[in-house]
């Protein structure tokens, strides 16, 4: 009894290593960091002038809001476009295994790569996009330097991106139900749409709950995608927390930029947790 006991023990102590050296260490390496002022080499004591200076930036209150829509806005269609095409592929068609991988292809391409082939195809003049909209006879638009078109261009990139992941968790959670469900619900004559509404949906619901959580959590941490594509441009239409810090650290401001991972973390922390909570709470209802 006593072996069954810590025989447990010895397969979590790898994982709980690997945490503490790579997670609990370095956070509390940059927390204390972000109290000084430092080049790398020395480190300077300074209290909470790094933090009052970060909260006074002007631009944070702008940055923090386009952080706010940006994973809001890929969050929202990442679940439901994911859940559409995941439905569609479950369903009997004889290509779906093709067109999975087809849909999931785009998730293995770097987000750095995804960036210049989306700034390349959505520039005014030569870019693939205008070109195509010129063949109708329209004038096609500034998509990445128009401050009211650029947020939104980077976040349709982004989906386009991270799609195939929510796609190939809600097609895990829907293969998972219990094939009797279908088969009772055809049998009592339910529409395609009714098995949706009232079987595939709420069964599916901790997959939801997955790639809402995964989603949000990487629209507010979000970086490369958007500096690879406008570099927080134009002016600052599409400057995030990600983008902001990475700013001051190009800039030799370290302390000042491991502030902002700090803060960055409290934010994703503030709000992913409550999230997170509530879907739980939802799913055991």
């Amino acid at each position: 009894m006593k072996k069954n006991k810590i025989y447990p023990l010895y397969f979590a102590l790898p994982a709980l290593l690997v945490f503490i050296i790579l997670f609990l260490v370095p956070n509390f390496i940059s927390f204390y960091y972000s109290f000084t002022i430092w080049d790398l080499k020395n480190a300077t004591w300074c209290g909470f002038d790094n933090y009052k200076m970060f909260l006074s930036d002007a631009g944070l209150a702008l940055s923090m809001k386009n952080t706010l829509i940006y994973a809001v806005a890929t969050c929202s269609l990442k679940v439901i476009l994911g859940f559409l095409i995941a439905v569609f592929l479950t369903s009997a068609i004889k290509t779906k295994d093709l067109l999975r991988s087809i849909v999931f292809f785009a998730t293995l391409v770097s987000a750095v790569a995804v960036g210049i082939m989306f700034k390349a195809m959505l520039h005014p003049t030569k870019g693939i996009v205008n070109q195509f909209l010129g063949l109708f006879g329209f004038s096609g638009a500034d998509w990445l330097g128009n401050t009211k078109l650029a947020l939104g261009s980077v976040i349709f990139a982004d989906v386009w991106r991270g799609l195939g992941i929510a796609v190939v968790i809600f097609v895990a959670g829907i293969q998972s139900i219990d094939r009797s469900c279908f088969e009772s619900a055809v049998m009592d004559g339910a529409t395609g749409f009714h098995i949706v509404r009232h079987i595939i949906l709420p069964l599916s619901r901790a997959s939801r709950n997955s790639v809402i959580i995964l989603s949000f959590i990487s629209g507010i941490r979000s970086f490369e995608l958007i500096w690879s594509m406008t570099k927080g441009g134009p002016g600052f239409a599409t400057d995030v927390l990600g983008s902001v810090v990475y700013k001051q650290y190009s800039a030799g401001y370290y302390g000042l930029s491991t502030t902002g991972n700090v803060i960055m973390l409290i934010f994703i922390m503030f709000l992913a947790f409550p999230l997170q909570k509530i879907l739980e709470k939802k799913e055991e209802a």
